[in-house]
């Protein structure tokens, strides 16, 4: 099984689009021929050597990384510094790099509702929600090419709301024109008055999706000239956004939790810290992989935030009443890797596979006698 480098990209973008990435941020294809063919598909959070490692062993034609390679703009790709080997070996390989950070972040499900699922959490939603950028397609059509325009309109991107997709509204009517000299009308004549039984559909689609569909609309609509209203839609808060927050289905002590922490993430010498005593109560949940902590106003709703590389003055000055779990920033993320080679091997015709290799960048550590 096999698909071209672009449409596993495409694939890609669907699920993490990035307009979703922060302005600073570096995301998509780093190297590697659209037109390439890719079979084997390997996860990971860090674009270094060790997993290139991997890569080049198991004869990966992508490796998809969380973190980007680069963050800043860069003169030169030379072997000679270890951004630059790993560019080399990555096409020496015939293998292509693909980055999705905080547009994975950001988007739902994303890196943050992969962590959000060790812990079984309910009603879960974002710490700090992103407005959902939303058009309303309304489209007049025949009453029998209903069908296939929303078959079209969908596959562009429109009419998906949450976990459904082809989402349509339709109702029936009479629709009347007069074509005039030039015209070349699919039903009627020229200079007559035609009423035809049309179908009014109406579909919302990302507002990134505007182009796309329009095109579909223009391609699968059989009028020469279609009738149409696109409509922007208010912005309102939605599932996408940075952080989760929700409740855990039985109420622990922190420290039960903060042992808990500890077992579902992978083991790193970095271990699993918190704050506040252990025997209180935590019946809510706030969680962002990665750097979390511009999030402590936000994460005060919860009785408790798991996160990663907590300073010290922002973990001293977090709201009163709220717990901190301070894991390593590589452990909170790498639960993301599974969930999106699930979602890419579902998706497409190609095999994923998730790394292993800690690349965590602390080896070890010691605890003082006096501790």
């Amino acid at each position: 099984m096999s698909a071209l480098l672009a449409d596993v990209v495409g694939f890609l973008e669907d699920l993490y689009p990035p307009s979703l990435a922060e302005d600073w941020d570096a995301v998509g294809l780093v190297c590697g021929d659209p037109a390439a063919v890719v079979r084997r598909v390997l996860f990971a959070v860090d674009p270094v050597e060790a997993v290139v490692d991997e890569v080049v062993d198991g004869a990966f034609d992508l490796l998809v990384t969380h973190h980007p390679l680069w963050l800043r703009g860069t003169t030169s790709v030379a072997a000679t510094t270890p951004k630059g080997l790993v560019v080399h070996r990555l096409l020496a390989a015939g293998a292509a790099l693909h980055v999705a950070h905080t547009n994975a972040d950001v988007a739902c499900p994303g890196v943050s509702d992969a962590l959000a699922g060790l812990f079984d959490l309910r009603d879960v939603r974002p710490l700090s929600a992103r407005p959902e950028q939303l058009d309303k397609l309304v489209v007049f059509v025949p009453v029998d090419a209903a069908e296939a325009l929303v078959d079209a309109l969908s596959a562009a991107g429109a009419g998906k709301l949450g976990n459904y997709e082809r989402c349509a509204w339709t109702t029936s009517g009479t629709g009347t024109f007069r074509p005039l000299g030039g015209a070349a009308p699919t039903l009627g004549e020229v200079g007559r008055v035609e009423r035809v039984a049309e179908s009014r559909v109406e579909m919302v689609l990302p507002r990134r999706r505007r182009a796309l569909v329009m095109d579909a609309l223009r391609s699968a609509h059989p009028y020469e000239e279609p009738a149409y209203d696109l409509l922007e839609l208010a912005e309102l808060p939605g599932r996408q956004g940075l952080g989760r927050i929700g409740n855990l289905s039985t109420p622990v002590p922190l420290g039960e939790l903060t042992e808990r922490v500890a077992r579902v993430l992978p083991a790193t010498a970095w271990g699993v810290r918190a704050t506040g005593d252990p025997a209180r109560t935590v019946c809510t949940l706030a969680v962002c992989g990665g750097s979390g902590d511009g999030l402590l106003r936000e994460a005060a709703a919860a009785d408790a935030f798991l996160t990663a590389d907590l300073r010290h003055h922002p973990a001293s000055e977090a709201p009163q009443g709220l717990a901190l779990i301070d894991a390593a920033h590589w452990a909170t993320e790498w639960p993301w890797l599974s969930d999106a080679a699930r979602r890419l091997a579902a998706g497409t015709t190609v095999e994923t596979a998730v790394s292993t290799r800690v690349t965590d960048p602390w080896t070890s550590s010691a605890r003082s006698p006096s501790a």
